[in-house]
């Protein structure tokens, strides 16, 4: 798992503005709820003034989670906009939807099909690994995010880390589902199975900005109800 070398840059340069001007006044990610910058059944944004907001930031990095952004008919357009402008973007999924829309995505060395894995359930995890097969395959750089809860087995996630080697998904984000001391502490623990020191500092990051908005693990796991889950299965096509 290869940090990328660009992206190394840009967080360090925004590290050092930060540290010289004493102020965090340019953030290192730019969170973005799908849900609050796209309208539900439409392929537009709410508005061009809010996605020349999110362009115009100068965080390296722009997260787009909150809501399941695949339920959005835009999400396509305003990943490739923000990746167009010099951002990277990780856009953060469950993966239930992904290989059915991975063709309206436009691969790009600066986004990143970020799924949630955070244990081996099936069918959603199934239907998220056919996900991640799709994209790989389709050219896209790929993460798996686990978020981690004080009582997660981390056993249970070394398993997923072998499958994801076997997966050649290109970085791995372990962070805790929670601000509580043993969800802090476990997560601190899996961290530790991520090969990259460099994918493991960005880990960090990415915590501290769920955290500060109170994302939780249910939110993933809960995105899904039961009949879409099961249609969405039905029509699934297996990739190999």
């Amino acid at each position: 798992m290869r940090f990328p070398v660009r992206l190394t840059a840009k967080l360090t340069k925004t590290r050092i503005a930060q540290i010289w001007q004493s102020s965090q006044s340019t953030p290192l990610i730019e969170f973005v709820d799908s849900g609050e910058v796209l309208h539900a059944g439409s392929s537009h944004p709410v508005s061009h003034g809010k996605m020349q907001g999110m362009i115009a930031s100068h965080a390296p990095v722009v997260w787009i989670g909150g809501s399941e952004p695949l339920n959005h008919p835009g999400i396509a357009h305003f990943v490739l906009a923000n990746a167009l402008s010099g951002h990277f973007v990780f856009l953060e999924t469950n993966g239930v939807l992904l290989r059915r829309r991975i063709h309206e995505f436009q691969p790009h060395p600066r986004v990143f099909l970020t799924i949630c894995l955070d244990a081996l359930r099936k069918p959603a995890f199934e239907l998220a690994l056919e996900g991640i097969r799709a994209a790989r395959l389709s050219g896209f750089f790929t993460v798996a995010h686990s978020l981690v809860s004080e009582d997660a087995d981390i056993s249970e996630l070394n398993r997923l880390g072998a499958l994801l080697f076997e997966l050649q998904v290109d970085g791995r984000l372990i962070t805790a589902a929670s601000a509580s001391d043993a969800a802090l502490r476990k997560a601190g623990e899996a961290r530790n199975l991520i090969p990259s020191p460099s994918w493991w500092r960005f880990s960090k990051h990415v915590e501290r900005l769920l955290l500060s908005r109170g994302e939780s693990q249910e939110r993933h796991s809960d995105s899904v109800v039961e009949k879409p889950l099961a249609e969405t299965y039905e029509e699934g096509i297996k990739v190999v």
